[in-house]
């Protein structure tokens, strides 16, 4: 029952509940909107840390990739300084071996590696001094971790041939080359490098006298053909003259040899029958030094 006087407006209320309607409506729109763009602002935060993660990660493994680069470019560097180079010039430094203003003493050891080898480099490494080690590939062979350890310390790894069999190596010059080819191939393997090519060899009994003399000569010319010089000595420790060897001796047989000389190429032998030669060693290396001697290897020569 309606009150009279008062009259009903049906259209006035429709408007005023679409009204609220409408207003509920764009009120949740307004939250959901905000919803959605907080959704969205706390993605792109995280995409933004993400992508700060990425880069920092990005920009570490760069720097540890250029790091490694420059590592692997020193290591290239170093291996590189350490294969003889035969240059014109190191050829007239072999021809001038003997000779030079200063006192310079290169230590060589013959006939290597041995069971003799570990005390030789222990001193050689306490004493701080570079030698060179003309090897038998035979003897690399059998022992290549000791080969490596003269390679790594820095000394210098020069080519005896590989048998030490006179009638062998002597029997042709071509045979010479090969015993020299033999050789190097087992040194390559032992210190890991292909490229390796010591340019240096020493006849056994040395390139003078004896009854293959003339074949050595022809050896000789071949090896030149190939790029391998040749190196003697003119001062010796003596190891190789008696089987009686003592400290004593051997310092004897330096000082003798060894006498109004500036540049000398010791001969020494890596061998457990010349053990004394590893006794003698730290005596002999302050004999030289308390001469004035400097002490070189191949290295120096062979560029």
């Amino acid at each position: 029952m309606v009150k009279e006087g008062y009259e009903l407006d049906i259209y006035k209320i429709d408007t005023k509940d679409k009204f609220n309607k409408n207003k509920i409506l764009i009120i949740l729109l307004i939250i959901l909107s905000l919803i959605l763009i907080g959704l969205v602002a706390i993605n792109i935060s995280k995409m933004i840390k993400s992508y700060k993660v990425y880069k920092g990660y990005e920009a570490q493994v760069i720097s540890l990739k250029q790091e490694e680069e420059k590592r692997q470019e020193e290591l290239e560097k170093e291996r590189e300084a350490k294969l003889p180079k035969l240059t014109d010039e190191g050829k007239q430094n072999i021809e001038n071996i003997y000779h030079s203003d200063t006192k310079r003493a290169f230590l060589t050891f013959d006939d290597g590696p041995s069971s003799v080898t570990p005390r030789i480099l222990d001193t050689l490494k306490q004493e701080n001094v570079k030698a060179t080690f003309f090897v038998l590939g035979s003897n690399v062979k059998k022992k290549p971790d000791l080969v490596k350890r003269m390679y790594d310390e820095g000394h210098f790894i020069a080519n005896h041939g590989y048998s030490h069999v006179y009638s062998q190596i002597y029997s042709s010059p071509q045979a010479v080359l090969d015993e020299y080819n033999s050789c190097n191939e087992e040194i390559k393997k032992a210190i890991g490098d292909n490229e390796y090519n010591s340019h240096l060899f020493r006849f056994p009994g040395g390139i003078a006298g004896g009854p293959y003399a003339d074949l050595k000569q022809q050896a000789n010319d071949l090896l030149m053909q190939n790029d391998i010089v040749h190196v003697d000595w003119n001062a010796l420790n003596g190891d190789a003259e008696t089987n009686n060897l003592s400290v004593d001796f051997e310092i004897q047989r330096l000082n003798e040899t060894t006498e109004n000389k500036n540049s000398v190429v010791i001969l020494m032998h890596d061998s457990p029958l010349k053990s004394v030669t590893a006794d003698a060693l730290p005596q002999i290396i302050e004999t030289l030094r308390n001469k004035g001697y400097e002490f070189k290897n191949f290295y120096e020569i062979i560029k």
